[in-house]
């Protein structure tokens, strides 16, 4: 197999390529002042396996690029053509809201679809889609970070009582906490706005006995995070440690998480930020 990293994906492929056997290659992604883009695959591809690695948090700058790039592999001699993509976009909308709203979720599945002989991923948000073969046409793969999490939580924070800041975290919450044999509770959240939501107060005396972590699988706006914070602090807990498997963070989120109250933000590596504590190249391969 031969493993094309998209550029800021350099760090995670370092790790992965070794990991599976794989030979490391350079893409070359040259953007022009218009807005266009210019993908160069790297040299002969005759007969190989092509893994493009890209993290899909800038969905709509990639699309485009990805496709060339899958197309431009195959003309160059390439077998099949997988994508690595450790954070996959346009998961959540997964049902038309208001009338005329595209169902983005199953077009995405379909667009990746038309370019990729198969998919790996890491937790997608799977909340009304179950399966991700229930949407995509190709071979895909969901692999799980509980396990990675859960290591961590119990090399780093033993004391870890874990809080999932609304029902849609309960999936990975409940995991988690299971594989670390830590107790957890699981907030209600209503939204009235991208960036304004409200959740409910925590009940659990477990919270005031070791060190909160608010769990969730993506930090976007940091709106619920922060106000899962602020209800814990209002509560009386020690400041919270934050945990995110995908840092997606809007412009400003950290800093709206940490002005709340958090002590720390923590991700995984399948979106590159400062953050970035848990590796996934291991679990990937």
């Amino acid at each position: 197999m031969i493993l094309v990293p998209f550029p800021e994906m350099q760090p995670l492929a370092e790790d992965l390529a070794p990991a599976i056997g794989a030979e490391l290659r350079t893409l070359d992604w040259h953007r022009f002042p218009d807005g266009e883009s210019l993908i160069s695959v790297p040299g002969s591809l005759d007969g190989a396996d092509v893994a493009l690695l890209a993290t899909l948090r800038d969905p709509d700058c990639l699309a485009l690029p990805l496709r060339f790039a899958a197309a431009t592999a195959r003309e160059m001699g390439a077998r099949r053509v997988g994508l690595i993509a450790p954070y996959l976009g346009y998961m959540r909308q997964d049902r038309r809201f208001d009338a005329g709203q595209a169902v983005s979720a199953p077009l995405f599945a379909q667009f990746l679809g038309e370019s990729f002989d198969w998919l790996v991923t890491v937790d997608p948000h799977l909340h009304r889609i179950r399966r991700l073969e229930d949407v995509f046409p190709m071979p895909a793969i969901r692999a799980v970070s509980a396990p990675l999490l859960a290591s961590w939580l119990a090399t780093n924070l033993p004391d870890a009582v874990l809080l999932g800041p609304d029902g849609e975290s309960q999936q990975w919450v409940a995991e988690v906490a299971r594989l670390a044999g830590r107790p957890y509770e699981v907030l209600r959240k209503v939204r009235s706005g991208d960036r304004r939501v409200d959740v409910s107060v925590p009940e659990s005396a477990d919270l005031r006995k070791g060190t909160p972590v608010i769990l969730d699988d993506i930090a976007s706006s940091g709106s619920t995070m922060a106000r899962a914070v602020e209800r814990l602090l209002a509560s009386g807990t020690d400041a919270p440690v934050c945990l995110a498997i995908h840092a997606v963070f809007a412009d400003g989120a950290q800093d709206v998480i940490m002005s709340a109250g958090a002590a720390r933000i923590v991700t995984t590596d399948t979106i590159p930020h400062p953050s970035n504590a848990i590796g996934t190249a291991a679990m990937l391969a």
